[in-house]
């Protein structure tokens, strides 16, 4: 019997020191580290990236997520034809204009002497014009040919894909073609419309030449107002440049991509977002440690951290800055402690810990882990 006593009593014993030792090393160990599983990875710069002034349907979409980009690489294009059919039809105002102004400029300056000189200019502009105009009216009229030719293909191959008969990029080749010859036909009466004002402004100039109707003043007054027109369509087919330009999406910093927000095909207007690109070169640990642990913790103090994503890695990091206030004070909805009637909670405080040490290409920004701090 005293036997069995003496090895219980030497059980509880040993049980005792065991636990005072693993108590002194855990109470070391606390005093030594500062120690939370609050720890999430974080990046400063998170961009949400999109057409800014433009809109239409996505024909191309470059990356995908997770996908490394650098500064200056097209993301995406949106289908641009409509900006450059208006820049087109400017551009022909613009030329009239020119014309114009050029006319008018000649007129201002010639003295009644030599109007019959200048009406012989002006008459053999118009001849220019006209041939042009004759020129360019043949070309509609063997557009509308093929036109013709491609409603017809059109209508037969709308029949056949609504059958099931043929493939649907078919169709699309069709319905493609008969747009883009329509497009042209439109383009094409721009420029008649364009040239037979062009020979009518003409025409009526050599009618006030020959009519002596308007003085030197007045034809510079025409001109300066024609002047100030052009150089508003100046900078309208400038800003129309741009919006074209404005159609790739260009990358405005190094990262990769983190989500996707639209595919080939989508229509998106101005400020939708295409891309999130996520700056993976600085990339921190963000750490919500209790107000009873943050004594002893200043910026300088290294950090070991560990993430639930890579339990065998060991990250080291540095505690570059301790925010001033907790994570509380700027929640949504802020706790009101006004009457005094709460439960007590510990606070945390967030803490920026830079990682210095480990292998960083396996960081993603959310991943959760657990950190020490060295006091």
């Amino acid at each position: 019997m005293n036997k069995k006593i003496k090895i219980a009593a030497t059980i509880l014993i040993f049980g005792f020191i065991l636990f005072a030792v693993i108590s002194f090393l855990w109470i070391k160990e606390r005093l030594k580290y500062a120690s939370t599983d609050a720890v999430f990875i974080k990046s400063d710069t998170i961009s949400n990236v999109g057409f800014k002034r433009v809109s239409g349907k996505i024909i191309s979409m470059n990356f995908k997520e997770g996908d490394k980009v650098k500064k200056g690489d097209i993301l995406a294009t949106i289908d641009d034809k409509d900006y450059k059919l208006k820049a087109e039809q400017i551009k022909y105002e613009m030329e009239s204009l020119e014309n114009q102004i050029k006319s008018l400029k000649l007129k201002s300056s010639k003295s009644s002497s030599d109007i019959s000189f200048t009406t012989d200019i002006q008459k053999d502009k118009i001849s220019s014009i006209e041939y042009e105009i004759n020129a360019t009216e043949k070309s509609i009229k063997e557009i509308d040919i093929h036109i013709n030719q491609a409603l017809r293909d059109y209508e037969r191959y709308k029949n056949l894909y609504e059958q099931n008969a043929i493939p649907k990029k078919s169709f699309e080749d069709v319905s493609n073609n008969l747009e883009s010859l329509k497009l042209k036909k439109e383009s094409m009466i721009n420029k008649l419309n364009s040239l037979k004002k062009n020979r009518d402004m003409l025409s009526k100039e050599i009618y006030l030449i020959e009519n002596n109707r308007l003085s030197v003043s007045e034809i510079e007054k025409n001109r300066m107002s024609l002047v100030e027109k052009l150089n508003s369509l100046k900078k309208e087919y400038e800003d129309m440049q741009n919006l074209i330009e404005d159609c790739k999406l260009i990358a405005s910093q190094d990262g990769q991509i983190g989500m996707k927000y639209a595919e080939i095909g989508s229509v998106v207007g101005p400020g939708g977002f295409v891309y999130s690109i996520i700056d993976d070169t600085n990339l921190y640990a963000y750490v919500l440690l209790e107000e009873n642990k943050i004594e002893g913790v200043n910026p300088g103090d290294k950090a070991i951290i560990k993430l639930d994503a890579y339990k065998k890695e060991v990250f080291e990091g540095e505690v570059e800055k301790i925010y001033p206030a907790s994570a509380a004070t700027y929640a949504l909805v802020p706790r009101d402690i006004s009457a005094g009637e709460f439960t007590k909670v510990a606070q945390r405080i967030p803490i920026r810990v830079k990682i210095t040490s480990g292998k960083k290409e396996l960081l993603k920004v959310g991943m959760g882990g657990e950190i020490k701090i060295k006091r």
